[in-house]
Order: C-alpha cells, then structure tokens, then sequence
C-alpha cells in the first residue's frame, strides 16, 4: 500500500537529461493521438448495430449520451494529468493516491489491454488489405495471410493451411520502427494517419448529406416493442452502451504526459479536445448514416455503411471506407504500441519491471529496447495466432482504470485540498461518482469470457508482482531503508 508522494511525481516531471524522454508535444499533436485511437473500424460496424437493434435514428442520442458519460472520466484524467505530468497514465495516477499493488494492477490490466487491442487490430489490418487490393484484382496467397491455426477453402473446393499471417506483422514491425525514431516522428506520422482518415469520413459526411431522404428519419424514436433496449428510450441507452467502446482511447493521450510540452496546459486540451471533435463527427456520421437508409435495411448486416453508400452515386465511397478502415487501424496500433510502452516505462523506472524496459536510445531518447521486445511479443500473436484466440479488443480493463482515476479524484480532493491544481474537474464528487458508476455499468455487461481473462492475466501479474515487482520496487527499497534507520536512530 506504499503510496508515491506528488512532490516526487513532479520532482520526476521536471528532470532533464540523456535518461528522460523528450518533450516535443503540442495540443495538435495530443488531440490527433487521442482522434487516433478513438476513430477505428468500430465508428463503421457499431453504429448500423445500434441503430437498427436498439436506437433507429435516434443512435445520434446514443452518441451524446456516451459522449457525457466518457466526459466524466476525461475530466478526471484531465485533472490528473495537469497535476502530474509523467508517463504511465492511470498507473502512475494509482500510485499516487491508492498505493503500490493497486498501481501495479491497473498497469498490467492496460498492458494487457494494449497488446491484445495491437495484435487484434494488426489481424483485422491484414483482413481489409486482402479486401482493398482485391478490388484491384491483386491476390495475396492465403497461406501469407492467416495463421498455421486457420483454413481457407479455394474457389475450386480444396482446402488451403496458412502459414502466417505476414501482413499483419510487417505492420506491427513498421508502426514499431517509426516510434522508435522518435515520438515527434510518430506523432508527425500520425497526423498525417488521421488527417486522411478523418477526411475520408467528412467526405462521407458531406456528400451523403445531400442524399438525405426525411421519411428515414419518421420515426426518429421507434416505439418500444415491449423489451429493454429495443428502441424507445431504454433502446437509445442501450445503444449509448453499444457506441461507448467507440469512444474509448482518450485515456492513452495521458500516456504521453512526460513528452508533452506546457503539460499542465496541453494535457487537458488534448484530452477533453480529442473527446470533443470525434463526438461531433460521430454525431454527423450518424445522422447521415440513417438518413440515407432506413435503420431497419441495417439489420444483421457486417458492412452497414455499404448499404447507405448504395443509396448515393458514389459507389466508389465503399473503397474509400475500407482505406479509412486501414488508415484507421494503422492509427490505432500506432497508439496502442506507444501507449504501452510508455506504462512499461513508468513501470521499470519504479522498478517494478526489469530495467531493460526503460532504457532510452542514445539518439532517439525513445524506450527502443522496450519497443523491441514489445514488437516480437505482439508480432507472434498476430502473426501465428487466429484472431478468434487473440479476442476481441475489449475495454475491460481500460475501464477499470477510468474508475480507479475517478476514485483517485475523490480520495485526493479529501486528502490533499490544497495541491496545485492547474485543472480542477468541475462538480466534485458528482462528477467522479458519475464516472465510477457508468464505467461500472459497462464493465458488468461485458461477457463472462471478458472477465475470465481479466482474472487470468491478473493472476500472472500477481506472480510476478510478488516474485520480482515487490522486491526491487525503488520506494520499497527507500521505505525498508529510512525505516531501517529511523530503527538505528532509536
């Protein structure tokens, strides 16, 4: 339960030198990390899901209702991240107001988080390149396409093993050699990433728009059929649950406090920023969406947004939607492998890791080394192991750790009023209570599977917590020795 005090926090912001990362950036940069992340394949599937089984047209009240309940956790992280600027996020947030173990939980749950949510998008990346340049007539082989665990059945009826899933290892590998150049290459890299995504989704917004036909919109809340969730009001919420996991990722824009410059006053921007934008275009897309088509024609469809592509002239929209899906995942995989390096990072300079995880390059001041190790880690899982093992990228743990920030708020409102605060979450203690409550909600309709693999990773965390994380932990080792000689004192 030992707890970092924030005058060491902040004492750990400050330091300059060939050991620290390097702060490059700007609000521009952290809101395109968090539009990133945020804008992924989910934006294209989850919002024909929710409008043609909960909400109908009024899946853009779903969009504003998760938007609010995410804001209440962004504020928080808002909070935090002005008071203490350095790399780790949650964990280093955990550390400071509920102690070592609890710290040490929520980083591990986001490594999990950040690798399985890697390898699935890397495997889903390598699914819509095959897709995109067969609408080119270009033909990759399926055994360099899937993993020696799945079979393809050929047009002429045999069956064909993969061998690997090259793809989605080279993007792994590619993402990894730009973050290692450095986080201004890799944010440079990735605006250029969401520029193009965003426009391709503003495209579809503008030119869909004039193609709009009202009578889609009559109803615009479908009467209840008599259960929960299907339409009616308990439909909008029930779908305000569905997009929710659309908008998570804005957490990983305080992963990179400890490079951000003037963190006290970008931090927040770049957080609550990036929240902001992509509600306004999730909002947009989906008005557009069900105007163009009626909520019902979405039904059991995989590809939704192609059904209201068809009621244009614009048919080559379809190929821009999926080069936005593959713009879109490279983003994410970029942000997850930067985020997750950096909680290791955090982790190893308190010891808790082995050193080699925050070790910086000479020239790049980057954690190459973690970089590293982190790539063939997660290439093997995309390379080698079916996307149905890896699991869906879920938001459990990032979830978790929206409520321990939240939780976090409260403790150090009554524990230390009168702390610098740079940015004050407004509404204290509504604010977290509402946070804590609507991730809690979330997290207990996740399926049972979810929570079995939570409780799995955890209970490898633990051993490694108290075989290795425990012993060399640097607060533990400065605790055990100023009590040594407060001993030697009396």
């Amino acid at each position: 339960m030992l707890k970092k005090s924030l005058d060491a926090l902040k004492a750990e912001a400050a330091q300059t030198g060939s050991n620290t990362l390097k702060r490059t950036l700007g609000p521009v940069n952290l809101i395109a990390i968090g539009v990133g992340v945020i804008i992924g394949a989910g934006l294209f599937s989850l919002t024909g899901i929710a409008a043609a089984e909960n909400a109908g047209p009024a899946v853009t009240l779903s969009f504003i209702i998760a938007a609010v309940g995410c804001a209440f956790s962004a504020l928080c992280y808002a909070e935090f991240a002005s008071m203490v600027p350095v790399s780790g996020s949650a964990y280093t947030y955990a550390y400071a107001t509920l102690g070592e173990l609890f710290a040490w939980i929520i980083g591990w749950d986001l490594v999990l988080e950040y690798s399985v949510g890697a390898a699935t998008v890397g495997i889903s990346w390598s699914q819509y390149l095959v897709k995109f340049l067969d609408g080119f007539g270009i033909h990759l082989p399926p055994q360099i396409v899937h993993s020696p665990f799945e079979s393809v059945v050929m047009a002429n009826g045999s069956v064909v093993n993969g061998i690997v899933n090259l793809p989605a290892v080279l993007i792994i590998a590619l993402i990894t050699s730009v973050i290692i150049k450095g986080t201004k290459s890799s944010a440079f890299f990735n605006v250029i990433v969401v520029a193009l995504k965003v426009g391709v989704v503003l495209v579809f917004i503008g030119l869909g728009w004039q193609y709009i036909d009202p009578a889609n919109y009559q109803p615009y809340m479908p009467q209840n059929t008599g259960t929960f969730g299907e339409f009616g009001w308990s439909g909008v919420l029930r779908g305000a649950g569905v997009v929710f996991f659309v908008f998570i990722g804005f957490d990983i824009v305080a992963t990179m406090a400890q490079e951000t410059k003037n963190p006290q006053r970008n931090m927040p921007i770049g957080i609550l920023g990036s929240l902001a934008v992509c509600t306004v275009l999730f909002i947009l897309f989906g008005y557009v969406m069900t105007g163009l088509a009626n909520y019902t024609e979405f039904k059991d469809s995989a590809a939704p947004v192609a059904i209201a592509i068809a009621k244009t002239p614009y048919t080559w929209l379809a190929t821009a939607v999926i080069l936005a899906i593959l713009i879109g995942y490279t983003s994410v995989i970029l942000v997850d492998l930067l985020g997750q390096s950096r909680v290791f990072y955090a982790m190893s300079k308190d010891g808790l890791l082995p050193q080699v995880f925050s070790r910086l390059h000479p020239k790049f001041q980057t954690p190459s080394k973690s970089n590293l190790v982190l790539c063939v880690f997660i290439s093997l899982f995309a390379g080698f192991i079916p996307i149905s093992v890896v699991g869906e990228m879920t938001s459990i743990g990032t979830l978790l750790a929206f409520v321990m920030v939240c939780l976090g708020i409260l403790i150090l409102r009554k524990t230390q009023p009168n702390v610098e605060r740079p940015f004050r979450t407004p509404w204290v203690p509504l604010v977290p209570i509402l946070g804590i409550l609507t991730c809690l909600v979330m997290m207990f309709s996740l399926p049972l599977d979810t929570w079995l693999r939570l409780f799995v990773w955890l209970a490898i965390g633990f051993a490694i917590y108290f075989l290795y994380g425990k012993k060399n932990s640097k607060l533990g080792k400065q605790t055990s020795y100023q009590d040594s000689q407060d001993e030697a004192s009396r």
